[in-house]
C-alpha cells in the first residue's frame, strides 16, 4: 500500500468547508449514518466514517464520496479536521499530523500491531494497487479558518470483488493509523 501527503493550498485547489448544507453530524448523531448516501452504499465506508466521528476521536469528518474511477477500481475521500479547535490553526500543524498518519500506515503495513495481528499487506494480493494519500487543504467555517485534511483513498484489482475488498482493508488501516495519530496542540517551531 502506497501511502503520503501533500499540501494543495491557494489557486483553484479545493477548500474544505465544515458547514455545507448537507452536513450530518456524527458525532453528535451516529444513528444518522443511514442520512449518508455514500455510507448506505458501502458498508465499510460507514464503519470508517463511524469510527473517525466516534467518542474519543481527535477527528471528525465533514464531506465524502465513493466513485469507481475505472473497471475494477475504487476511489473515496473523506475530509477530516480537528475535533476540539474546528480547524488545524497552522499549516505547521496539519503537516505534522499528516507525518505522523502516513508513518503510523508504513508501520501498519510493515506489521507493527495491526488489529488484526497480520500486517496490512497480508490482505492484499500482488495484483492489487492500494494506496492512501492525505491532502492537506484550506479550511473555512463559520466558527475559523485555517486548515484541514482530505484523505484519498483507492484500491484497483483484477475484479470488482477483490478491489471491494481491497479497499474495505485500506478503509481500515485508514482509520487504525488515523486515530492513532495524536494532534499538535499548538503551531510547530522550526
Amino acid at each position: 500500500m502506497d501511502s503520503d501527503w501533500e499540501v494543495e493550498v491557494g489557486g483553484d485547489a479545493p477548500v474544505i468547508e465544515p458547514d455545507w448544507p448537507g452536513f450530518v453530524d456524527l458525532r453528535l448523531q451516529p444513528e444518522l449514518i443511514d442520512k449518508i448516501a455514500e455510507a448506505t452504499a458501502s458498508a465499510p465506508l460507514a464503519a470508517l466514517l463511524l469510527a473517525l466521528n466516534r467518542a474519543g476521536s481527535a477527528l471528525y469528518t465533514s464531506k465524502c464520496d465513493l466513485w469507481e474511477p475505472e473497471p475494477a477500481a475504487l476511489a473515496c475521500y473523506v475530509d477530516l479536521l480537528p475535533r476540539e479547535v474546528e480547524v488545524f490553526k497552522s499549516i505547521e500543524q496539519a503537516e505534522a499530523f499528516c507525518r505522523d498518519a502516513v508513518a503510523r500506515l508504513n508501520e501498519l503495513e510493515a506489521g507493527d500491531s495491526s488489529s488484526a495481528g497480520q500486517p496490512i499487506t497480508a490482505s492484499f494480493a500482488e495484483s492489487m494497487e492500494t494506496a492512501i494519500n492525505l491532502v492537506i487543504r484550506q479550511a473555512v467555517s463559520s466558527k475559523a479558518e485555517g486548515y484541514g485534511v482530505t484523505a484519498y483513498l483507492s484500491a484497483k484489482s483484477t475484479n470488482a470483488a477483490q478491489t471491494t475488498e481491497a479497499l474495505s482493508a485500506v478503509m481500515t488501516a485508514c482509520a487504525e493509523a488515523l486515530l492513532s495519530v495524536r494532534l499538535p496542540q499548538s503551531p510547530i517551531q522550526r
